[in-house]
């Protein structure tokens, strides 16, 4: 029934609970059926009525089927915005009594979150975190193993509500372009947004480069000058002078910008910058001061992180002290530029560059550091953007001297042919299959040829899994780390 319908006694109904899963629906629960990317949840009414739900809500069913159903049917235009404003309401609007910062971009922003958070936790703010690695809260850290970046609204409110009941002042969320499309941090009230980057990714969903970048600009539109929670939170768009998102981002914008850079005039520059295998030094030029940064993170992107993270926290009156010690203390990132040591005379770096930048870039800092051969073992999602796959193809056969392409996830879409259009890209700059790549499909196979023909000195990135815990062929998810793989492999090899 639709909203105009409703019988006086629908606003009495007692909800003990939100789901959007059929599965996970329980007795007294209102059931949200939102439409997903392989099927939609209007399917799964029967069900949600036999596991307990007393109302439902969702975009409009035909007639036949509304008059139909043994329940109250709340019809509405957008599910996900009503998901999002229910979950809000569900859990008491945690964000307002937060200082809740918002942090996107192509690559680099768990590893920004997880370096902000470390700052604020080092000046003593307890803080809350929600990364496609990890989750913490008061200290308290979990990896996160949804295979989800952004969480779903009803997720993402719960967790706030988690926060703030462990006193929590400040959450730092990582927003993905999805999650800003897809309304799952509507309601965050977000006070900082931060960008990292914006470079070539997502656009299966996306369509345009023009529609991905605009769905980040949705985390700026969301700054609110006039939002005052009586936090004494200065409100701030963080953005990177060094990228394009910059001028594209700047618009929208209604809140004070503070940019930063290593190569172009700023508020906070890094200068001198020395970099080494084990950790890296800068200089931070801050508008009122100087401060030395010694990270154990390597390389030059991530001192663009750091910066991002930096330039975060004085935003917030943190003090530069407060400042460097977060930064040194913060020993890695899980599955980011990680390295696996078995006593190999050869290293062996984890790392989640799953985009054609962070690709990039990882190869870059490594090569360098390396002695010997540089070769990475890698692939590209099945479902996902197929337009990246020629361009890491490229950038492995331009920048690495051997390589093997392998599974990443291909879920439902045929494994040889991703491997056969990441290949094409390496063809295209005269690379040959046989003597300078190969495609081996069976990732731990593909790691194990390449561990074989390792030397002393030589440096295998294993890229596009970094932390995650499974694989995805077809539907199913398979176990699977990169880490413990390699690890296994190494100790074989011995």
């Amino acid at each position: 029934m639709g909203a105009t319908e409703w019988p006086p006694s629908i606003e009495d109904i007692k909800i003990s609970g939100i789901a959007y899963d059929s599965r996970e629906v329980g007795p007294g629960g209102l059931f949200v059926a939102v439409p997903g990317f392989h099927t939609d949840g209007r399917k799964f009414l029967a069900e949600a009525v036999q596991r307990g739900a007393v109302v439902a809500i969702g975009e409009p069913l035909q007639q036949e089927a509304l008059s139909s159903l043994p329940l109250p049917y709340i019809e509405v235009n957008d599910i996900r915005i009503a998901l999002a404003n229910l979950a809000c309401a569900f859990y008491g609007y945690p964000a307002q009594q937060l200082c809740t910062i918002g942090v996107t971009g192509t690559d680099g922003k768990t590893t920004t979150c997880n370096l902000i958070s470390a700052i604020f936790e080092a000046a003593g703010l307890q803080t809350g975190l929600m990364t496609t690695a990890n989750f913490r809260i008061s200290g308290q850290e979990w990896e996160n193993a949804t295979r989800q970046s952004t969480l779903e609204a009803l997720e993402v409110q719960q967790y706030l509500r988690r926060m703030l009941d462990a006193d929590v002042t400040h959450a730092v969320i990582e927003a993905t372009s999805h999650g800003l499309e897809l309304q799952r941090v509507r309601g965050c009230n977000f006070d900082v947004g931060v960008v990292t980057n914006i470079t070539h990714e997502h656009l299966d969903f996306h369509k345009t480069l023009d529609n991905y970048r605009r769905a980040k600009a949705r985390l700026f539109e969301m700054l609110d000058p006039g939002r005052d929670k009586g936090l004494g939170i200065q409100p701030a768009a963080i953005l990177n002078r060094d990228d394009v998102s910059y001028d594209i981002l700047k618009p929208y914008c209604r809140v004070p910008i503070l940019d930063y850079s290593i190569d172009q005039p700023a508020a906070i520059r890094a200068v001198d910058i020395q970099l080494n295998a084990q950790s890296t030094r800068f200089h931070v030029l801050l508008p009122d001061s100087e401060l030395m940064i010694e990270t154990q993170l390597v390389g030059r992107f991530n001192v663009s992180n750091c910066l991002a993270a930096i330039t975060t926290a004085y935003s917030q009156g943190i003090r530069p002290a407060a400042i460097a010690e977060g930064l040194a203390h913060v020993k890695g990132i899980s599955g980011r530029m990680e390295s696996i040591n078995e006593g190999q005379p050869y290293s062996v770096i984890v790392d989640y560059a799953h985009t054609p930048d962070s690709l990039e870039k990882v190869l870059a800092t490594l090569r360098p550091l390396t002695a010997g051969r540089l070769m990475v073992v890698f692939g590209s999602a099945g479902e996902r953007d197929i337009q990246k796959r020629p361009i890491m193809g490229r950038i492995a056969a331009q920048m690495a001297d051997f390589f093997v392409i392998t599974d990443e996830d291909p879920r439902e879409e045929d494994r040889t042919r991703i491997l056969q259009e990441i290949a094409h890209g390496a063809e295209v700059v005269g690379k040959r299959q046989g003597r300078d790549f190969l495609c081996i499909a069976d990732r731990t196979q593909a790691i194990a040829v390449a561990f074989a023909q390792a030397r002393a000195g030589d440096t295998i990135l294993l890229a596009g899994k970094g932390h995650e815990q499974s694989i995805i062929v077809g539907r199913q998810k398979v176990s699977w780390d990169d880490r413990r793989v390699a690890r296994e492999e190494l100790r074989r090899l011995q």
